[in-house]
């Protein structure tokens, strides 16, 4: 395997294109674990450089890939847009670096511990070379995490530290990850392929999880005794992380008072399709509780999602939305125990041999599983949500550069996406059933319960009705009474808002974004409007950020 190479080698003479590809290839050198997440093969023996250096490497690379998309000039429209792409996803990477707040994220969710973990579940090793190159990867956990650990101890030294209620969380996580629930299924399936080599793949998945085990150490011996116990990351953190996860500035306070705004009318609607003065809690006790809407065991449900996939897949293709034959596979299957605690997913790799995923979190109990709220999460991560978005792209979108395809994750653009596909489905008719729709509601009324939680705790906003500021036991109390988001996942939920800052609001600011979008296009066309082109012309011209959503998604009068 070739190694990193240094930014300053970038050519000089470039179009927008051939600069873009270059960035790619080049950053997925510095950042392996990215590669193996886009699909991009070559880099499945190493993990990221999460040392001070590594994060110094491809700042800089950043910083002179913008230096010479400064001095190109796009060859026609489309490169003009790839320019504004690239280049607002290369000052948002150097903003977070500069500020220090990239080397040192930790939370429970999403953040440099988890790629670590979660890059082995993509693992598919076929050939004696691929298992060779996985335990390379799994001996190099170890060397990750140092990398991380220093990182860590740098930004403690100047007080940027994680809350302690982070810190304890990721070292519960590295934990159970040490006692073999991470690694012990690879070595499971090496032991079922003939000539894997057993003995290397056993001997350095116990060095990873050794390396899993010394990492909690760290965690609980050193870090937590300089982690604060405020949560809130106040202002101008929180405006950072806004700015990267929505590719555009937004006044949190106009969000906030939308926030409560979209709540109280999720709420009003919720109770105008249940027929019913109940709450939504009680709506969902009585949805729980219906044998229409509950499959039997995992397997059964399981089941259940794959034919909601192959149905949806079947009802849009052609008639809603060009769909390219060689991204109809999708997959459904149940993540792993540790794995995240709602449904995510997976784009296929770059050459398609690995179809999108759509992963379900483990079901909590042995008992009947309710299906009403997942015909909406199939929506949100298959189609016309994640999947068409995403592996759309990777298929057929000619004119877009391979950092388009691949690299540039904008998640006010995906994520916003996904929840006006939700919405998408019951404007197309396909939620006519009433528990289905229902299911649709509860999650927008979750997704603003996110927007009001989310900028209320990290600016200590007043609760309404009174002068106390939000506080994580007055945000659990919330989630509890006004939503019905599983009581058991509900303090991760609270904790997920605290540790990943911005990101929680970039559903329901996505997909305003998105919903506005669309109507200035129709005035724009006035009769000559058609859904399914808009649709098209709007995956068409690939990720961005919201700002340029606005700036590039409108026909030309």
């Amino acid at each position: 395997m070739s190694g990193p190479t240094s930014a300053s080698s970038v050519p000089v003479d470039m179009t927008i294109t051939s600069l873009s590809d270059d960035y790619l290839a080049r950053f997925v050198e510095l950042d392996p674990v990215t590669a193996t997440n886009c699909g991009v093969g070559g880099h499945d023996d190493r993990l990221t450089d999460l040392s001070p250096e590594g994060h110094q490497q491809r700042a800089d690379l950043a910083r002179a890939t913008l230096t010479r998309l400064r001095a190109t000039a796009p060859l026609d429209a489309g490169e003009a847009v790839a320019a504004d792409v690239l280049g607002e996803r290369l000052r948002s990477q150097l903003e977070l670096h500069e500020s220090g707040v990239a080397a040192t994220a930790l939370n429970l969710l999403a953040s440099p511990v988890q790629d670590i973990r979660m890059v082995f579940t993509l693992a598919e090793p076929r050939t004696f070379e691929d298992w060779k190159a996985l335990a390379l990867r799994l001996r190099a956990v170890d060397g990750a995490l140092r990398g991380l650990r220093r990182s860590l101890t740098e930004g403690a030294q100047v007080g940027r530290v994680a809350a302690r209620r982070q810190v304890l969380a990721v070292a519960q996580q590295c934990e159970a990850w040490a006692g073999g629930s991470a690694f012990d299924p690879l070595v499971a399936q090496a032991w079922q392929v003939p000539d894997a080599p057993v003995e290397e793949v056993d001997e350095a998945a116990s060095e990873a999880a050794g390396a899993f085990a010394a990492f909690a150490r760290f965690l609980r011996d050193e870090l937590v005794r300089v982690a604060p116990a405020e949560d809130a990351v106040g202002t101008e953190v929180h405006g950072l992380w806004l700015r990267h996860f929505l590719g555009t500035e937004v006044d949190p306070l106009e969000a906030y008072a939308w926030g409560w705004e979209e709540f109280h009318r999720i709420e009003s609607e919720i109770r105008r399709v249940a027929a019913t003065a109940e709450s939504p809690v009680q709506v969902a006790n009585r949805l729980d509780a219906d044998p229409r809407y509950r499959a039997a065991t995992a397997t059964e449900f399981e089941a259940w999602l794959q034919r909601g996939v192959d149905s949806a897949m079947t009802a849009l293709r052609g008639a809603h939305f060009d769909i390219d034959a060689a991204v109809t596979r999708l997959e459904c299957r149940i993540s792993p125990e540790d794995g995240a605690t709602a449904a995510y997913y997976t784009a296929p790799s770059a050459d398609l041999t690995r179809p999108g995923r759509v992963w379900w979190r483990a079901p909590t109990s042995t008992g009947p599983i309710p299906t009403w709220r997942e015909l909406s999460r199939v929506h949100h991560e298959g189609v016309p949500g994640h999947h068409l978005q995403q592996a759309a792209v990777v298929a057929g979108s000619a004119g877009l550069n391979r950092f388009q395809r691949l690299l540039c994750d904008v998640p006010g653009h995906s994520e916003g996406w996904a929840l006006y596909a939700e919405r998408l489905m019951a404007e197309l008719g396909f939620l006519d059933d009433p528990g289905f729709l229902l299911g649709m509601l509860d999650g927008q009324l979750l997704r603003a319960a996110r927007v009001i939680l989310d900028i209320g705790l990290h600016l200590r906003l007043p609760v309404p009705g009174g002068s106390a500021p939000w506080t994580p036991a007055r945000a659990l109390e919330f989630l509890r009474a006004r939503t019905t988001t599983d009581p058991a996942l509900q303090p991760r939920e609270v904790a997920r808002y605290l540790g990943w800052p911005g990101q929680a609001v970039s559903y329901k600011l996505g997909e305003r974004a998105w919903l506005a979008a669309r109507e200035a296009y129709r005035a724009r066309l006035g009769h000559r409007f058609d859904l399914k082109a808009f649709h098209g012309h709007a995956l068409g011209i690939g990720p961005m950020g919201l700002g340029a959503l606005r700036e590039h998604l409108l026909p030309r009068p």
